[in-house]
């Protein structure tokens, strides 16, 4: 436990002792760590327990925050002000913020972290899960990126996190493929044969048609049908494993739905909803209740041909995960998934699971990307397409990954190559990485002066007010992770970074950090920096992103 958690169970209990009233039960009420400098003059943390307060007890709520400041005393608690309607400023003492800022050096990257103590949750994500029947086009990369950094995050807290794919593998779209393979290698071949109007026209199919008649010979032609669609599912795999470890994602676990066909998961499954009732016949299909549970309409889950649908192997796939321990499930789908999320939570509930693990899908909007000011246009079967590929290649792992990231899931995402291509600090990551730059290299810098060798927390003493904005930033880490660990809006961890990097390259280019003329200053200003490089490299190792040596 910090100080500042300290603080909060300090004010908590007093709450509790005046009020009778477990302030940790009631809704809305926040203790907030303010680390916002245009908001210096409202203290160093902000609660709006009063008002909240004032609600639950039907008293004035400016009355219950004097009692409030009458009462709740602590010695890290400079003074507490009331603002406005009846909200509460505490500010807190010189002394706080060098016991703050020994945590933060001795604890390092753990200061972060949950308590050893808090229980751990089992969760699989699953996100990307792209159809095996092309490269991964643009819309991949943001549910690549989201999955990604969430599972990166929940995993630095302590849980048990497992990323995965769902390779659709079963569908007609592979028959589709197969076929398309076929023929364009009767193409390669010289024979006049005719693409389907299903087919996929992408340049991609050429390429892999040229591949397979290279390794094969035109005797290839001789092959089934099942030949055709496994060869390019296979391949298509193989680059979309390429694609996503150039993006810097590697998963845990490939699971294909061809498995839940042949290993009796889908009848068993379906056998379960039988038996809870939520299955019936209409027009020779099999169908499942979906609209007991808010969905629009019921769905097939067998066709009156006996082919099975997505939903059937969906309830399969939801009883797999959970008869493999996970206790929460996660999966990033794109905006127009909204109806399936529907479906998925009914199939929960319906096979009797939603007691076992809690299921979330996190949807996120279109992205289009821009150059020159012009939407860049797209389409998969025409093979117009800008894939995820030529986005990495073009602007890099880096600056891809953060600009997905730096937007809302549910907001539109405009990626703009001009602002990717640049080197200045209008690119977002070049400015990130540069404040990582920057602190190694005023940390290097100091070892050309003995004196400034060896700094530790014993310096602190000598840090002043002009650094307690940067330290609560610092600090403020801690909640932003605990609270995308609930609330799973990747996005704000970016969003932290940039303001961590705008404040402290505000800080150096107002403060001389190396003083030769005060030493014991410029000791106490090089811890500083040591929590700082401690953070971007924290953040830059979450987000995903390289950590330059220079720049």
């Amino acid at each position: 436990m910090n100080i500042l958690d300290t603080i909060h169970d300090a004010f908590y209990q007093n709450l509790q002792s005046l009020f009778s009233i477990n302030p940790s039960e009631v809704a809305g009420l926040e203790f907030v760590l303010n680390a916002d400098e245009a908001k210096a003059a409202f203290g160093d943390i902000n609660t709006n327990a009063a008002m909240i307060l004032a609600k639950q007890l039907k008293q004035n709520p400016r009355a219950i925050a004097q009692t409030i400041t009458d009462s709740f005393k602590h010695p890290f608690v400079e003074r507490v002000e009331i603002a406005g309607p009846g909200f509460l400023n505490l500010f807190l003492t010189k002394q706080a913020f060098h016991e703050l800022a020994k945590e933060l050096y001795i604890q390092q990257a753990d200061f972060f972290k949950f308590p050893l103590t808090t229980p751990k949750k089992n969760i699989n994500i699953e996100f990307v899960s792209a159809n095996p029947t092309g490269p991964l086009h643009v819309g991949h990369g943001r549910g690549g990126i989201i999955g990604d950094v969430l599972g990166n995050i929940l995993s630095f807290l302590g849980h048990h996190v497992t990323k995965e794919f769902y390779i659709n593998d079963a569908g007609s779209q592979i028959q589709k493929l197969g076929t398309s393979l076929k023929v364009r290698c009767q193409q390669e071949a010289g024979i006049d044969a005719t693409m389907p109007e299903e087919g996929y026209l992408g340049e991609y199919m050429i390429d892999l048609a040229k591949k397979c008649i290279a390794q094969y010979g035109q005797a290839v032609l001789g092959e089934s049908d099942l030949f055709f669609q496994e060869y390019a599912k296979q391949e298509m795999l193989a680059a979309i494993k390429t694609t996503l470890t150039n993006y810097g994602i590697t998963f845990d676990v490939w699971f294909s739905e061809k498995q839940l066909h042949t290993d009796g998961s889908i009848e068993a499954t379906l056998a379960t909803l039988g038996k809870h009732g939520f299955l019936f016949k209409h027009e020779e299909a099999t169908w499942f209740k979906s609209t007991a549970f808010g969905d629009d309409k019921d769905r097939v889950v067998r066709k009156s041909s006996g082919e099975l649908t997505y939903v059937a192997a969906d309830s399969a796939y939801l009883q797999n995960k959970i008869d493999r321990g996970f206790n929460e499930l996660i999966m990033t789908l794109g905006h127009d998934h909204h109806s399936y999320v529907v479906r998925l939570q009914g199939l929960l509930q319906a096979l009797g699971l939603h007691n076992k693990a809690t299921l979330e899908v996190i949807l996120y909007q279109l992205v289009k990307i821009k150059e020159s000011g012009q939407n860049v246009r797209m389409s998969k079967r025409a093979g117009t397409m800008v894939t995820l590929d030529d986005i990495i290649e073009t602007v890099g792992t880096d600056v891809a990954r953060f600009f997905y990231l730096n937007r809302k899931a549910d907001a539109q995402l405009d990626f703009d190559l001009d602002l990717a291509l640049k080197k200045t600090d209008e690119n977002p990551v070049y400015y990130l990485q540069y404040a990582y730059v920057r602190t190694n290299s005023i940390l290097s810098k100091a070892q050309e002066t003995p004196e400034l060798h060896d700094v530790s927390d014993k310096d602190l003493e000598s840090l002043d007010h002009t650094e307690t904005m940067l330290l609560k930033k610092i600090a403020s880490l801690k909640s932003l992770l605990a609270s995308i660990g609930t609330n799973h809006q990747t996005h704000l961890l970016t969003y932290y970074a940039l303001e961590l990097a705008t404040l402290f390259h505000g800080y150096y280019s107002k403060h001389k950090v190396i003083d030769t003329t005060a030493i014991a200053q410029s000791r106490a200003r090089l811890v500083l920096i040591k929590l700082l490089n401690t953070n971007f490299k924290t953040v830059l190792t979450l987000l995903g992103l390289s950590q330059p040596k220079s720049m």
